[in-house]
């Protein structure tokens, strides 16, 4: 039987509070839309994004990212893709990171957002 690593409890720490910082989930970033306090910004393919979205989210496709339309300085962006394996939201992330856009990336995408029961836009 294989045995667990003992990890590093200062590395452990650093990671989930950057996780923390830079990551959210469906409750959380229903809360935060509440307070109108985020952008949220789907990062799927137009296609998709009209067969249903989170309310309020603009669409903001791969091959429009340079465009930066509808990402605000003003406020965090969350951004979401398809699901939890989708890589989609973490690269857009950095890319609208290092044009200097704050930014948090919903976790488990449209698929948790959805699946779990929460306001659907089309």
């Amino acid at each position: 039987m294989p045995t667990a690593m003992i990890q590093d409890p200062a590395k452990a720490k650093e990671f989930f509070e950057a996780k923390m910082a830079f990551t959210t989930g469906p409750v959380e970033l229903e809360r935060m839309m509440k307070e109108g306090s985020v952008n949220v910004v789907d990062v799927r393919a137009a296609d998709d994004y009209a067969k249903g979205h989170i309310p309020g989210a603009v669409n903001l496709p791969k091959e429009r990212w340079a465009s930066l339309q509808g990402l605000r300085k003003d406020r965090t962006n969350v951004i979401y893709c398809y699901s939890i394996v989708c890589h989609l939201g973490a690269t857009a992330a950095v890319e609208f990171a290092a044009r200097g856009f704050s930014v948090m990336e919903l976790d488990g995408g449209w698929r948790w957002w959805k699946d779990d029961g929460f306001p659907i836009e089309t």
